[in-house]
């Protein structure tokens, strides 16, 4: 359950929805965790490029380990610009119970910044800028010599 949208997320409508999905089906925990874009740099947002095939690779690999717990993980983030203050990276775990919720959404998220195929870029005026400083290289990623 690897959601992508044009442009910030609309949190209150996404936790809506995961949450209605998921009522009747029996979970005691559901933690979710959202990611906003902050002031800093002097920037005025983030843009982001994603590569889908390694991106939904990495996700159905997570969707095995949480059902082995017998939980489930879903997903959301912003293709595009997202502007200060606004939502890029929503996720969120259901789980029969809270450690296995506990520990998944925090392996996940911690996961998701080191392994994620996903570019981020400054906004600064009408300038596309890669955050190379607050960026994470991908793990094996790099120039072959």
């Amino acid at each position: 359950m690897l959601y992508l949208y044009d442009g910030p997320l609309n949190v209150a409508t996404i936790l809506k929805e995961w949450y209605e999905q998921e009522a009747s089906s029996n979970y005691g925990a559901y933690i979710s965790f959202v990611g906003t874009v902050r002031s800093e740099d002097n920037i005025e947002g983030l843009s982001f490029d994603i590569y889908e095939p390694i991106l939904n690779s990495w996700f159905d690999a997570w969707q095995k380990k949480a059902a082995a717990k017998g939980a489930i993980i879903k997903m959301a983030h912003s293709r595009g610009d997202v502007m200060l203050h606004e939502s890029s990276y929503i996720a969120a775990v259901f789980s029969p119970k809270r450690r296995v919720a506990l520990e998944l959404i925090d392996e996940f998220v911690e996961d998701f910044k080191a392994s994620a195929p996903i570019w981020k870029y400054d906004l600064r005026g009408e300038k596309r800028v890669y955050a190379l400083e607050r960026s994470t290289a991908i793990k094996g990623s790099g120039l072959l010599k």
